[in-house]
Parts: structure tokens; C-alpha cells; sequence
């Protein structure tokens, strides 16, 4: 069994009188541990795809497993608790809480998952290490590059030690130097174990994974 699975995923979103399908029957398998890259053009359904196996959205039909759990039919309550100790979540826009720190910023998911206190400063100084940004966990988010914004929404997806990562686009708008450092961040959460899954338009991005999905219209080709 796979640690990730989706079978005849469908995903309809209501426009005007109109139902738009953004995922047409998708079936997939991931293994636990696996690097894998999702390319396709805008629209193709890369991001409906990681909001589906995030549990964000809920699939119109078909079935979302994850380690072995049904994750599509149940509550948005349970979703929410699920996604706090099972998924680390990096977004196109990072969504970095502008009011807090970087360190703040990391230590955030970690008290909605109920890490002890005593924990989550250590833990967040280690990530900001792993991530090479120690010296600026004082900064807000306004005060930091776009790739040191990255940088720490990469930190915050680890806080709280998820066994999967999904990344939408997380070197859009990076120069190639800072570009190549989130990759070779997602490459060493990977090599901790993770599940790490992102979408790019970028080919070379793409191939720093072990496993490239391409998707058109909806639908994983090949």
C-alpha cells in the first residue's frame, strides 16, 4: 500500500452557472519518503492537487488516502487537527503572520500542534540553523528578501516535524542563487525522511526530484 493514494480524484469548482474541473480523475501513489516534482502548465490542476492531499479541499468524488487514512470524507475539524501533525505546508505566497519575527513565525505551528513550550524554542533555533538564518530570527517578515522569506516558511512547514511537505511553486519569483538553496532545503528534508512533494513551471527545479509527475487539464499524463 501506498503511503499516499488517490483514486478517480475529481475537483469541480462552481463559476457562475458553470462547474469548472480542475482535477479529472486523478490516480496516484506515493511512497513514503519519496522527492517528487509536479510540472504542468497554469491551470493544469498542480495546486488543486496539493490542496487535495493536504486535506485543504475535498475532493467533488473519489478517495484521498494518507498513511493509510481516508482524508476526504471526513469533517473540516478533524482535517484542520490531521494537517497540524501530518502536513508542512509552503504556499505560492508564503503567508508568513507579518506581525511576528522569524523565529515567532516558526514557532507558531508548533503551539496550534501542542508542542510543549520548552520545546518549541530549541526546536525553532535549529531550524532557523538548518535553514541558515539564525542571525536574522529577530527580523520580521518585512525586513527579510524573498528568499529569506522562503527560507523561513521552509523552517515553519518542519516545525512541527510532519512526515510530508508540499511546496506550490516555492521557487517562484527567486533568482537562480536563492532558487538552488530552497531546493537544496526541500532535497534535505528529504534525505531526513519527509515526504517532500512541490509543483514548478521550473524544469530545473523539477529535476532535482527522484520522481516527476506532469499534469495537463487535470488529469497526470503517462
Amino acid at each position: 500500500m501506498a503511503f499516499i493514494e488517490l483514486r478517480d480524484v475529481f475537483m469541480e469548482y462552481k463559476l457562475g452557472r458553470s462547474l469548472y474541473p480542475a482535477l479529472r480523475g486523478v490516480n496516484l501513489d506515493i511512497d513514503k519518503g519519496e522527492l517528487v516534482s509536479i510540472v504542468g502548465p497554469s491551470g493544469s490542476g498542480k495546486s488543486t492537487l496539493i490542496h487535495v492531499i493536504a486535506g485543504i479541499n475535498v475532493p467533488t468524488r473519489g478517495s484521498v488516502r494518507v498513511g493509510g487514512v481516508e482524508i476526504s470524507n471526513k469533517s473540516d475539524s478533524w482535517r484542520i487537527r490531521w494537517r497540524r501533525k501530518n502536513i508542512g505546508i509552503i504556499f505560492q505566497f508564503l503567508h508568513l503572520v507579518p506581525v511576528l519575527t522569524a523565529i515567532e513565525n516558526v514557532i507558531f505551528p508548533m503551539e496550534l500542534a501542542g508542542i510543549p513550550r520548552d520545546v518549541r524554542k530549541t526546536r525553532a533555533l535549529e531550524l532557523l540553523r538548518f535553514v541558515g538564518l539564525e542571525e536574522k530570527m529577530h527580523r520580521f517578515p518585512s525586513e527579510l528578501s524573498g528568499g529569506e522569506q522562503q527560507r523561513i516558511a521552509i523552517a515553519r512547514a518542519l516545525a512541527a516535524d510532519p512526515p510530508i511537505i508540499l511546496a506550490d511553486e516555492p521557487t517562484a519569483n527567486l533568482d537562480s542563487e536563492n532558487k538552488m538553496k530552497v531546493v537544496e532545503l526541500l532535497k534535505k528534508a528529504h534525505e531526513k525522511g519527509k515526504t517532500v512533494i512541490y509543483t514548478t513551471h521550473d524544469p530545473e527545479v523539477a529535476e532535482a526530484a527522484e520522481r516527476i509527475l506532469r499534469m495537463r487539464d487535470g488529469r497526470i499524463e503517462g
